[in-house]
């Protein structure tokens, strides 16, 4: 592989660690890992770095009747367009005035309405199906729960909890590290007949507990639920209700 090659495969590393890929650009860079050491130091420390930097607090965006009144101060305060003032009375306007608006502005978009979930959903439902066309289900692929949480350590921040369902039938089939809205996340994969399971687990402090709550997109069903500092997220194509099955299965068992 020539230089130039290598160098658009490693951009395709880091946009891949972003969740900005196609199918098939997403495939091409999970062949690529299997035989270049170098990238998959790379994506290891992407993914390390984002969960590093990574800020757990939500953010916020201010209800349409504060930005109102917001436009409605600034443009009672700013000089008037037909008699522009000159240049250093811009600079006493912005002193006394615009700066505390410019401040005020900049929170618009952070103060009190919560983001929802979805892009977090559609960050889960693309790691599920890029796993699922680039035929790359498992880091480790193994029915036995003390094989696959041990794989996990060292390898992200947190230990997630495994847990072996083959009597309930879904059983185990193995583990990955991957990648939802930005962060490094563990998936571990169960089976029903002929359909995949991703359970995609990771630390969020303070998230307490939640209880679960379904969701559906693009044809996939989605449950997801918090416990302590965990979160979680089930995505598959398995119908509604053997999915919610899975969930309470999986939530009741040691």
């Amino acid at each position: 592989m020539n230089d130039d090659s290598h160098r658009e495969l490693r951009l395709l590393v880091q946009a891949d660690c972003d969740g900005e890929l196609q199918p098939r650009d997403a495939a091409a860079v999970a062949a690529h890992l299997e035989d270049c050491a170098e990238c998959r130091v790379l994506q290891r420390d992407l993914r390390a770095t984002k969960a590093a930097l990574r800020d757990e607090a939500p953010r916020y965006r201010a209800p349409d009747d504060f930005r109102r009144r917001m436009e409605a101060m600034t443009a009672t305060n700013a000089p008037r367009p037909h008699a522009p003032a000159p240049r250093w009375r811009w600079g006493a306007w912005f002193g006394s005035f615009g700066l505390g608006a410019a401040v005020a502005a900049a929170l618009v978009l952070l103060i009190v309405v919560p983001r929802d979930n979805g892009g977090v959903e559609q960050s889960v439902l693309d790691g599920h199906l890029r796993a699922l066309q680039s035929d790359r289900l498992y880091d480790v692929a193994s029915t036995d729960q003390h094989t696959v949480k041990p794989w996990f350590a060292g390898k992200i921040d947190f230990t997630p909890p495994v847990k072996d369902l083959a009597a309930q039938g879904f059983p185990l089939k193995g583990g990955r590290i991957d990648t939802v809205h930005g962060r490094a996340v563990a998936a571990m994969i169960y089976g029903r007949a002929k359909h995949v399971i991703d359970l995609y687990v990771w630390s969020q402090p303070k998230a307490g507990d939640a209880p679960s709550r379904d969701l559906s997109r693009n044809g996939y069903n989605l449950v997801t639920w918090s416990k302590g500092d965990m979160r979680f997220w089930a995505v598959s194509d398995l119908n509604r209700e053997e999915l919610d099955d899975f969930v309470r299965d999986w939530q009741a068992a040691p």
